[in-house]
This record gives structure tokens, sequence and C-alpha cells, in this order.
């Protein structure tokens, strides 16, 4: 019996026509809202016989394999009896840059259309023509070839020719795949208590093609109990893809050790992990252009024969493994990554994969979209990643610079870079004690930016190796893509000193956002041990009233952690008073529970303060965290945590920093954990705007904007200590605002049996 194999017409052909090299320098391309519009500006102009949208689908045996194709082309003209297909691109590029040979896997995919058109009205030839409208000038240029039957037939059989091999593998590795997500089992003997209620929950979500924000204690087993039920259904057929997102590489390692465990029982899936491109390339600087890169030399003639001996061989495409693989084939590592994530069953990934407009997976196609389920870990630290992402900046001094660089060399980048320099001029003027806050955008500013954008491309076009004109360019280009999201979410924010002059388009609150880019999946579960209050995270990751939620209660006891408040003060104004008792403190912690143990702290300046004065009065080994430390400098960091040590440790450590989530020190490697202060962001010009913003919405601006993300890191450092059910150790809170209702309310439960030190300086068990 011949297997069918289903293929949509823009992978096909991309896969079989795509060839050259990387060349990141330089890239122009149209917003999918953009093209749709200048799509839809060429329809227009049909004629009463000719169609839009027309949808064509063809089988076609190969092999033991028949290939049922399928897509829509932009256009079936008619001109008397004869058919003519349009395929419209639109392009930033002056079309003068633009010619017959520019684009293979265009006409690929119009020859695509053209045959399958031949064969349902039984045609002798066709017209292929190729249509590129430019998107600033809506200038239009076309090209046409005609084509036999034959011709086309020949065509589509070459193309099936080369895309067979890897038909081949997919169609065998999706029968086992989907085969051992039906018979696998969970890869523990037992369910933790709650595990199989979140497990559930999820499994519902996919099932119903539903959202989920689930709250679930540190140590449950966050990522298997939702990996394993979103594997389980897509055994049964709900979903065909998984995509992880997560803002850690230690949390990223955590659900790759997940799918390990579940490959051990049975499970046969594949998984990449995208490590981002400055830390995985192969070169001492990331510049990605064949003369400077043998590895994005020549890239796509080589892409297709390394992903297949890949995929043939790997399952777990960690980063070792695309190195690996990288190297043998001469293959840029990153860009191999991003290739393979379009194939692979599962996606472990940074939250900005899908999430920020700047680098999201753009050809995950809608058809593709509806069959993925995402999992967003740590779900949390979304909310201020989200602003980062939503938000834009330009500062006044690169402007400067590009006028003074290209005055004798490009009139258009001068002036345009000139007149953007006279605004940031203006805005100083505007500026009272040196900012100014606004409640729109300056179109004149976009129009401005987007005449220098324009003139940039003319340069980058022709030598796209100017670092500044480049850099300035993407900024400039985003700068104006939050502007067309500009709300009354946002505000602008001028910021002005004696050189330099900032604008910033600011996102206060990134709700609809992620409601619109979550929106096409067919499943999202937001995840977290710390969704609290919950309210809070619901308004701030774009809770809608249908949503499901879910809250599972630790299944640890308790009195497994000793839980003590030290109400001595640490705001800024009070620590030099307050630092022997604190440095006392704590070195009576670590007397009277001998062990390895975590101090965290709400910045590195205070971190600093005290381990200085700590070091010097006790004898104790002790390691503090470095801003910026690399991947293995974590490891070792980490590693000195170990369970048979005969002295003491003590690690100093920051709220919010990388050692404060997503850790597992189970059992003897960690006795102890302090947190001092109460976690909150500082109290600069960003903060307190944001605090007016929420003031003036009707909610709290205070606690949104300070308390609640506080005590979120709070809550995540803290959760460190008890891992297993077997975890004992103490926790010792070092603020007396905790002992406030506004903190009180938000402990967890699982700390509510602490035990006020009246006299903390002297605190010994």
């Amino acid at each position: 019996m011949e297997d069918t194999i289903h293929v949509s017409v823009r992978p096909l052909v991309e896969y079989a026509f795509r060839s050259g090299s990387i060349d990141q320098r330089f890239r122009t391309t149209t917003t999918l809202t953009e093209g749709t519009r200048l799509h839809q500006m060429v329809q227009k102009t049909y004629g009463e016989r000719d169609q839009k949208e027309v949808p064509f689908d063809t089988m076609i045996n190969y092999e033991q394999m028949t290939f049922h194709i399928e897509g829509r082309c932009d256009g079936l003209l008619m001109n008397g009896n004869h058919y003519m297909i349009d395929e419209i691109k639109s392009t930033s590029l002056p079309l003068s840059e633009v010619n017959e040979q520019t684009h293979p896997v265009y006409w690929a995919q119009a020859k695509c259309y053209g045959y399958m058109a031949v064969e349902k009205y039984n045609l002798d030839q066709i017209t292929i023509q190729l249509t590129y409208i430019q998107s600033e000038s809506n200038d239009i240029i076309r090209f046409q070839q005609n084509q036999t039957a034959s011709d086309l037939r020949e065509f589509m059989v070459h193309m099936i020719e080369t895309y067979a091999p890897f038909a081949k593998w997919k169609q065998k590795h999706i029968a086992m795949r989907n085969e051992s997500c039906k018979t696998l089992s969970f890869p523990f003997d037992t369910y933790r208590e709650g595990q199989r209620k979140l497990a559930g929950t999820v499994y519902k979500t996919v099932q119903e093609e539903a959202t989920l924000f689930a709250m679930a204690p540190t140590g449950i087993g966050k990522t298997i109990s939702t990996l394993f039920p979103v594997i389980k259904a897509m055994g049964e057929g709900f979903g065909k893809k998984i995509f992880y997102l997560t803002a850690k590489t230690i949390t990223r390692e955590t659900a790759q050790e997940a799918f390990h465990l579940m490959e051990k029982t049975g499970l046969q899936a594949s998984c990449v992990t995208i490590t981002a491109r400055d830390k995985i390339c192969f070169k001492e600087k990331t510049i990605c252009q064949k003369e400077y890169c043998e590895f994005a030399d020549g890239y796509y003639d080589r892409v297709n024969e390394g992903m297949l001996d890949l995929l043939i061989n790997e399952t777990l495409i960690t980063r070792s493994v695309i190195e690996q693989y990288a190297i043998k084939h001469q293959l840029c590592p990153f860009e191999l990554s991003l290739d393979l994530s379009y194939t692979a069953d599962a996606v472990i990934c940074d939250y900005n994969y899908l999430f920020d407009p700047r680098v999201s997976l753009k050809r995950l196609i809608e058809e593709q979209k509806k069959q993925t389920t995402v999992l967003v870990d740590e779900a949390h630290n979304l909310v201020d990643r989200a602003r980062e992402m939503y938000s834009a900046e330009l500062t006044k001094s690169p402007f400067l610079n590009l006028k003074r660089a290209y005055k004798n060399h490009h009139n258009g980048i001068s002036g345009a870079a000139a007149e953007l320099n006279r605004t940031f001029l203006d805005y100083r003027k505007s500026t009272q004690n040196g900012s100014l806050v606004l409640s729109e955008v300056d179109e004149e500013l976009i129009v401005q930016l987007d005449t220098f954008v324009q003139e940039s491309e003319k340069v980058l076009l022709q030598q796209g190796n100017d670092e500044l004109l480049l850099e300035t360019y993407f900024l400039a280009q985003n700068f104006i893509r939050i502007a067309k999201l500009y709300d009354e979410r946002f505000i602008t924010y001028i910021e002005a000193g004696k050189s330099e002059v900032k604008i910033k388009l600011f996102c206060f609150d990134p709700s609809k956002l992620l409601q619109k880019m979550r929106k096409g999946f067919r499943a999202n579960v937001f995840f977290s041990a710390t969704f609290t209050p919950f309210s809070y995270y619901q308004n701030m990751l774009g809770w809608k009233v249908e949503d499901y939620a879910v809250r599972i209660p630790s299944p640890f006891p308790r009195e497994h952690a000793e839980v003590y408040i030290a109400p001595l003060s640490t705001k800024y104004r009070d620590r030099e008073r307050t630092l022997p008792s604190l440095v006392s403190l704590l070195e009576n912690v670590v007397k009277a529970n001998p062990g390895n143990h975590l101090f965290f702290f709400p910045s590195y300046g205070y971190m600093e303060e005290v381990y200085g004065a700590y070091t010097a009065s006790v004898q104790t080994e002790t390691i503090i965290q470095k801003s910026g430390m690399t991947e293995q400098e974590r490891e070792d960091f980490l590693n000195k945590f170990s369970s048979d040590r005969k002295t003491s440790l003590v690690g100093f450590a920051v709220v919010g920093g990388v050692f404060s989530e997503g850790i597992d020190l189970k059992g003897e490697r960690l006795t102890g954990v302090a947190v001092v202060g109460v976690g909150l962001p500082n109290f600069d010009t960003e903060h307190q705007l944001m605090k007016t913003y929420f003031d003036q919405g009707g909610r709290n601006g205070f606690e949104y904007t300070y308390v609640y993300p506080g005590m979120n890191r709070v809550q995540q450092a803290g959760g460190r200590l008890i891992r297993t059910e077997s975890d004992h150790g103490l926790l010792l809170l070092v603020d007396n605002r905790y002992l406030e209702k506004r903190y009180q309310q938000l402990l967890p439960y699982e700390w509510q049996h602490y035990k006020v030190l009246t006299e903390p300086s002297k605190f010994l068990l």
C-alpha cells in the first residue's frame, strides 16, 4: 500500500530550490501585514474573469509513495482562452535590483501552481508570471515564462526526486513517533502529589485547544508534568509540535533531561535546542558573510544533506550535537538549529523566538501553528521580558556620527541623519529637568526615521559592512515597528543629558500584545511556581475569561523548612547602621546549621558590601556571584555545593539572578537559604513612570510595580531550599517589612509557620 505524504507548496519548493550563502549583512523584508496589503493592491487590478487566492492540489506517485501537494496561488488570470499563473511578491529592494533570476524559489512556487493548473484544466501550456511590488513606491515589475505541460511535469518530478529522501525519513519518523507517544509511560514509578492533577489539566488544555495558567510549586517536577501530557496528546492526534519556552539556560537543560528520561522509556521524537547566535558561533566575531565565514559560504547548498544526516541519526539535538554536525557538513550552527526547528517535534528555546517581533520564527506557517502547543516555563519572567520586547529606544549620537561620516559620501544618509539629530536637539530644549513624558508617538519622527531607513538601504544593498550604519538602521526599523503597536499601554519617555538624548517607546502593559502573539497556536500553557498574586500575572500575561487556571499545592510537608523572619531594616538609608547585626546574624545561621548556604541580596552593590564585612570577620569558605558570568563559571559555582563537603560553604548571590531560580541543589547540597530584603526593583525613573501609569488605571501602582515583582523574586530564591520530599533546611527572611500586611499576605502557605527573631543578631538555634 502506498504511503501518502502531505506537503504544502512553500516548504516543498524551499527544500528543493534554496541555494547560496547566508548573508546577515542586510536583508530587506516586508511584514506579513504589509505584504498582505500589497498583494491585495495588485489583486484589485485583476479583470472580471481573473481569480485570486485560488486553491490547488495534486497527487504525484513516486517510489511507492503518493505526494499530495496543495497550496493557494495569488492569481489565475485569463487572456481569451489562455491561462496565466500570477505569483505576487512584495519587496523593499529597489526594483532596479530585481531581475528574472533573483529568486529561483519564487519561480519554483509559481511553476508548482502552473503544473496543477494545466493538470486541472487539461492545458498544453500556461504562462507563469512573477509580479514584484515595491513596498515604498508601490511600483511594479513583472517577469513571464511560457511553460509546456511536459516541461512542468518534468520540473515536478525533479523536485519530488530532491524532496523524496527527506519525505521518506519524515514519514517513517512520524509513524514511529505517534506510536511511541501512544504507548509511552510516565518516566517515574509514581507521580508526586499534585503531578497527576497538573498533567491531567495540561492534557485537557491541549485536547480542547485552550490556554492554561498553572501555578505549581517549586520541586513538584513541572517540566515533566507539562511535557509528558503534551506528548501523550500528540499520540492521540491532538497536535504535532511542541515549543518549550524558557528564559534561562539552566531550565533549558531541565527540559532536555525530561526528553532524555522519556526517550529511555520508549519515546521516539526529535527535540532541538536553540542556542543564541553569539554563543554558538564558531568564529571569533559573529559576522554572517560568506567572505568572512566558511560556514555561511554556500550554506544552503549543503544544509539539506546535513539536516538529513543529523535527523536520521539523532533525536536529542542539543548544542553539542548541532556543533558536531555543523562542523561535519560545514554549516552555520545557529542557522542549522533554526532550520531544524521547523522539522523537529519539539523545540526548546528562549521566549523571544515566539514572542519578540524582531526575532520570531516567522516561517512557522499557520497550518503548523494550529498543530503546535506552547509551554511557557517560569512564565512570571515573561512580564518583564515582554516589556523589553515591545519597547524601543533611540539615542542622538549615532545620527550625529553618521551625519559626519557620510557628509561627503552620501547626501541622502547625511541629510536624513542631520534631520534626526536636529529633532533630538529639539527634544533636549523641550525637556524640563532633563526629562519629558508624552502619551503619543511623534509622527514627524517616524517620517524622518522612514526616510533614514530608505536612504540607508541604498547604501547597505551595495556595501553592508558599515557596522554603525547597519546597527542604527535596525534600531530605526525596530522603533518604527514598535510605533505601529503603540496605544494607551505605552508612554514616550525622553531623557536628555549634556551630550546625549534618548527617546524610548516604553510598553508598560504587554498583556494585549502577548494575547496577539499567542493567537493561532493550538494550545498555550503558562506555568510558574510563583504566580502570586494570581490576578496580577493573569492581568499582565493576557488572561481571557475563557482561559483555564489551576493551582497545585506543595507536595512537601511545610515542617521540612524552618522559616524565620529577622526584622532588620535593609532599606538603603539603614544599611550602614544594620550591617554589623546582619553579618552577625548570617554568621550565627551557619554556625547553628553547618552545611551549604545561599545568601541572596537585592543588588550587587549591597551583596558585595555584606560579603566584604562577612569575609573580614568569618573564616567560613565563601563564593560570590559575579555580573556576566559565563556558563562554565556558573557551573563551577554550583558544583561547589557538593553534598560530601567536610566544612560549610556560603554562596553570595543576587535575588532575580541566575542562581535564584531554576537550579536544583537537592539533599545535603543546600542546608540553608537567607533572603535579605524584599526584592523590590530599582526606584528609577522608568519604574516611577510605571507606578503612575498603574495608579491612573485604577490599580495599586506601588504593588504592581514594586511589591508583586519583588516578592516573586523572594519566593523564587527561597524556593531553592526544598526540592524533594526528603529535603530539610532553614529559610531566613531578613527585613522588617515581612511583618507588614502587604508583604505577609504574599508569603506562600509553606512559609506561613515562620518564627520572628526578636534579637536577630543573637540568632543561634
